[in-house]
């Protein structure tokens, strides 16, 4: 289930009150400050639970948020927090290491230590809580990870922020049967990120492979657009043969040609959903998503969903309400989550 939090319909008064206890139950327990000067709190947010991976997404105008020594000693189980920092700029702190992140930048804390997240003009990121069992790290290598930014510019740590980025900004569409599929692969890439920064050659080695296949196809995800995205192409930028490539995908039950253009269908079809999408072209939008041949787009894309393109676009203004009606796995919580 994905749940939404907003705090504007608390009275000023409580909104600080209202937002800690949210947090409370998503991070453990934890002081936020708040801007002076007659500035009101602004808080809000969304959570979803895939397995044993939480995605969390908070925007506020707090300035810090602190875990302190007393604090790390409540219920919480013992986790792993990754930030991904949306925009701006931030920092994070915890045993004797501060990290700076800019957008796009990873960063691990850990809940059982003191930390602090800082940011003057606000709170922004997405971040993901995952029990430390499951991330089946050494203690001794989670402690050199803490508060470092994670590869910046690094290939695996791109592709990974790039996932979870996209679990972040689509929570709804993870929130369906089979989303708890999604935490662990999540995790283990995650892992691959911590233990191939570090140069732990075993760990290192163990996850590359685990995760290899999701690091494929993450990796075809960011180059959807580009018309000539291939096998090739794939396989280069993961230093293996075509061959070794197929083998991989096989093993995994997926063939890329047929992924890579049922994603590519699917993006369009996201396209052709938003009233934006009226001022330009259905061929524009195609191209936008690696589509070339427009007559075989128009006959893929109805042997897929049923109609031709502009038939969806068409449709897309009758569905709107039934379909934000029918959204039973979204509740909006303005209370503290339970």
């Amino acid at each position: 289930m994905v749940r939404y939090w907003d705090i504007q319909e608390f009275t000023p008064e409580n909104r600080a009150e209202a937002v800690r206890e949210v947090i409370a139950n998503i991070t453990g327990r934890v002081d936020i400050d708040f801007p002076t000067r007659g500035r009101q709190v602004q808080a809000s947010g969304v959570t979803s639970d895939l397995g044993p991976l939480t995605v969390c997404t908070v925007r506020s105008n707090a300035t810090q948020v602190r875990r302190t020594t007393r604090s790390v000693r409540d219920d919480l189980e013992p986790s792993v927090f990754v930030g991904l920092q949306m925009s701006g700029s931030s920092t994070v702190r915890q045993a004797d290491r501060e990290a700076p992140l800019l957008p796009g930048d990873l960063v691990l804390y850990q809940s059982t230590l003191p930390y602090i997240i800082a940011d003057r003009n606000g709170i922004g990121q997405h971040f993901f809580r995952i029990p430390v069992n499951r991330l089946a790290l050494p203690h001794a290598l989670l402690s050199q990870i803490s508060a470092v930014t994670l590869s910046p510019g690094d290939p695996i740590a791109e592709l990974t922020a790039s996932h979870l980025r996209q679990l972040a900004t689509r929570q709804s569409r993870f929130a369906g049967p089979g989303a708890e599929a999604l935490g662990q692969p999540s995790i283990d890439l995650l892992r691959a990120v911590i233990t191939t920064h570090l140069d732990a050659v075993h760990l290192a080695k163990e996850s590359l492979q685990s995760t290899l296949l999701l690091r494929i196809l993450e990796y075809a995800r960011a180059h959807l657009a580009e018309p000539g995205l291939n096998a090739v192409q794939v396989a280069a930028a993961h230093h293996m043969s075509v061959r070794r490539l197929y083998k991989v995908m096989a093993e995994g039950g997926i063939s890329l040609a047929d992924w890579i253009r049922t994603h590519r269908l699917e993006e369009c079809r996201n396209e052709f959903r938003r009233p934006s999408s009226r001022l330009t072209t259905i061929e524009t939008v195609a191209r936008r998503w690696g589509f070339t041949d427009m007559s075989n787009f128009g006959r893929i894309f109805r042997a897929a969903y049923g109609m031709s393109p502009r038939e969806w676009r068409d449709l897309q203004p009758a569905q709107k309400k039934s379909e934000t009606a029918s959204n039973a796995d979204a509740q909006i919580v303005h209370a503290p989550l339970q």
